[in-house]
């Protein structure tokens, strides 16, 4: 542990860095394949087969090793930022996409018919009923894909991508130096502990966008 601290105190300023490096890449991620799984969600939520199609397919995506699939985009989008945000967006979908779905397909449609019935169009009762009601759902799914691709990202490291998972490859392949071992358990820990801080920010993004109602 001393040894730990050590490389801790010694290399703060790049521990911040890769920190920052490794959330802003998850973060941006997410709302790519937040804006992208919501999209699709509302097109097909109503109909059984759009659904079910749409969410096999990005369940296939989920299922192919990441170590694969970022060598199937290296060829096309070349190293660092380019194949890791692709992959990030390509597994976060799938919680996403689902939740929303499930989200919108259970408001109440004797909701949705007194809307309508006080004269509100197609766009407005998806923009002011389902979406809000819809929303918890689609949360919950951003919080799973944040938790799954924090810890993907490290694996990106192969494909030269940002973040903490530089330091843990690192300190892996330099395993029997003095350094190798504090260094990889310093990334991995980070990573641990900045998941927790981002669900924790999600927790709070939650309390303050949805109504005290829909919570109860």
């Amino acid at each position: 542990m001393d040894t730990l601290w050590t490389f801790v105190v010694h290399r703060r300023a790049q521990l911040v860095t890769d920190s920052y490096l490794h959330v802003s890449a998850v973060v941006q991620s997410l709302l790519i394949a937040a804006v992208i799984a919501v999209l699709i969600g509302v097109l097909v939520y109503r109909s059984p087969i759009g659904s079910a199609a749409a969410t096999a397919l990005a369940s296939a995506i989920l299922t192919v090793p990441s170590f694969a699939l970022l060598g199937l985009l290296i060829p096309w989008l070349g190293l660092g930022v380019g194949p890791t945000v692709t992959a990030l967006v390509l597994y976060a979908l799938l919680p996403i996409l689902r939740n929303t779905i499930v989200g919108l397909a259970s408001v109440d449609p004797a909701i949705v018919d007194a809307a309508r019935g006080v004269g509100m169009n197609r766009l407005r009762v998806l923009a002011r009923i389902e979406m809000p009601l819809a929303w918890p759902s689609i949360l919950t799914g951003m919080r799973v894909s944040a938790q799954m691709i924090m810890g993907i990202l490290a694996i990106a490291a192969y494909a030269k991508g940002p973040g903490l998972g530089n330091l843990i490859f690192s300190g892996l392949a330099r395993l029997g130096s003095p350094n190798a071992l504090p260094q990889a358990l310093a990334g991995t820990i980070l990573i641990v502990v900045l998941a927790l801080l981002l669900d924790a920010v999600f927790v709070l993004i939650g309390r303050f966008t949805t109504s005290r109602g829909i919570r109860d």
